[in-house]
């Protein structure tokens, strides 16, 4: 069985050894480490590993710049980081990185991820999180929006993000959308359970206006709308929260 070729790049050697141990299989065969950047696009384009496992802090070049150096090549890259804002895992992700994971990772999900990789058939979702992270909901939830197309800046993206929450933490809630999600949101941010309704509405309505069916699909891992369907705000943060529910929320 020919093994997965492997490269590991971080600056933190603690990373590296954990990422060693956790790699050190029959299945793969650990090319190279590093924590500079210029000298794993070096090793990148010397080697043709298959997968690429690599923090954004490196010496000398970032990795937004060695993902801009080796793209276009067949080597698939998993960004392991810290760096959890909205501005870097859309950067990495639109320079071709196959996985977003924040820090800190689980061990046995980042080999799930290659493993996702290795095998072509297989859905993949962009970015993944340690369900340990303080703010993993808060953070999952944003990178659904990202992928939907919800810009931050409007008023319904704060009311649908706590409508996820709440339908999560309590799943009964979608049932008294009306009479009782609205009117908690509402409360929460000092306004009516009617304004609550349209903006969450109007969010929505953004995502489809900007074209963005194909990803909303992809991350439901099924076809569930098409160009001229809107789900109503009850399907929709149903949907969301369901899908978080099942990934382990």
């Amino acid at each position: 069985m020919e093994k997965t070729k492997l490269i590991l790049a971080d600056e933190d050697q603690n990373t590296l050894i954990e990422l060693k141990s956790t790699f050190t299989q029959d299945k793969y065969d650990i090319l190279a480490t590093t924590g500079d950047g210029e000298e794993l696009v070096k090793l990148i384009n010397q080697h043709n590993p298959d997968i690429v496992i690599m923090d954004i802090v490196l010496r000398s070049m970032d990795g937004f710049k060695v993902l801009e150096k080796v793209h276009g090549t067949q080597t698939k890259l998993i960004i392991q980081s810290a760096l959890s804002m909205d501005g870097f895992i859309n950067k990495a992700i639109s320079l071709g990185a196959s996985y977003y994971c924040i820090k800190p990772f689980d061990v046995e999900t980042l080999k799930d991820r290659v493993e996702d990789i290795l095998s072509p058939n297989k859905t993949q979702t962009n970015v993944f999180f340690n369900s340990k992270t303080p703010n993993y909901i808060e953070e999952k939830i944003t990178n659904i929006f990202i992928t939907v197309g919800i810009p931050a800046h409007i008023k319904g993206y704060q009311f649908l993000r706590e409508a996820i929450k709440l339908a999560i933490a309590n799943p009964e809630i979608i049932n008294s959308i009306t009479k009782k999600l609205y009117p908690t949101i509402a409360e929460k941010y000092d306004t009516s359970a009617s304004k609550v309704e349209r903006a969450i509405r109007h969010a929505i309505e953004v995502a489809w206006n900007r074209g963005k069916i194909e990803n909303i699909n992809n991350l439901f891992g099924i076809k569930v709308y098409s160009s001229n369907e809107k789900p109503t705000n009850g399907e929709f943060i149903a949907l969301v929260a369901d899908k978080m529910l099942i990934e382990g929320a």
